[in-house]
């Protein structure tokens, strides 16, 4: 059975830094990606759909470059619940929402970097404005994700994160780990 790919890998009018979708969001906060329509789903819900399915696969079949983008948000949001849960005492939905945004803006590898950790599937942006560009673009798309996650793990009123997503904080999709 094969990995679940983006649907917006046909999305003809994205920008590319790299090898890399930059494609619109629905988010409120400051940045450089587009804002998407409402009623549409965006790649950061597409994220949250997918990564408890593909995050069961070790080999991901590259089929575009919005599935570029969509592998470094699913390997983020791994490293966001190994964060929430190696913490000493379970967080409540504030605690984990500061936790997460904190870990959303700390400085991380991009493409190109020595240290990204799949070097060999993305190119490097083409220039130091590119690379700028795409360091502030995903800086955005991790402080979404981070506030939907939290939303998505405390949406029982219960004050703890869910089971079912907590679940997958050891499972590393494709063995891999952003190292955030």
């Amino acid at each position: 059975m094969p990995a679940y790919h983006s649907a917006l890998n046909e999305s003809e009018d994205a920008r590319q830094v790299g090898n890399m979708s930059i494609l619109p969001i629905k988010t409120k906060i400051r940045g450089p990606a587009q804002v998407a329509d409402s009623q549409q789903a965006d790649i950061i819900d597409e994220t949250l759909d997918l990564f408890r399915a593909n995050s069961l696969f070790r080999n991901f079949e590259i089929k575009g470059p919005a599935d570029r983008l969509l592998i470094v948000l699913i390997l983020f949001v791994s490293d966001c619940l190994a964060k929430i849960g190696t913490a000493r005492t379970v967080p409540s939905q504030i605690e984990a929402s500061k936790m997460l945004n904190t870990l959303s803006v700390d400085n991380f590898p991009i493409p190109g970097d020595a240290n990204f950790a799949l070097n060999a599937h993305y190119a490097a942006p083409a220039n130091r404005a590119g690379a700028d560009y795409l360091r502030t673009y995903l800086t955005q798309v991790r402080q979404e994700l981070a506030a939907r996650l939290v939303e998505r793990l405390y949406a029982d009123g219960t004050g703890k994160p869910s089971k079912w997503w907590m679940a997958f904080q050891k499972r590393r999709f494709m063995n891999r780990s952003l190292g955030s």
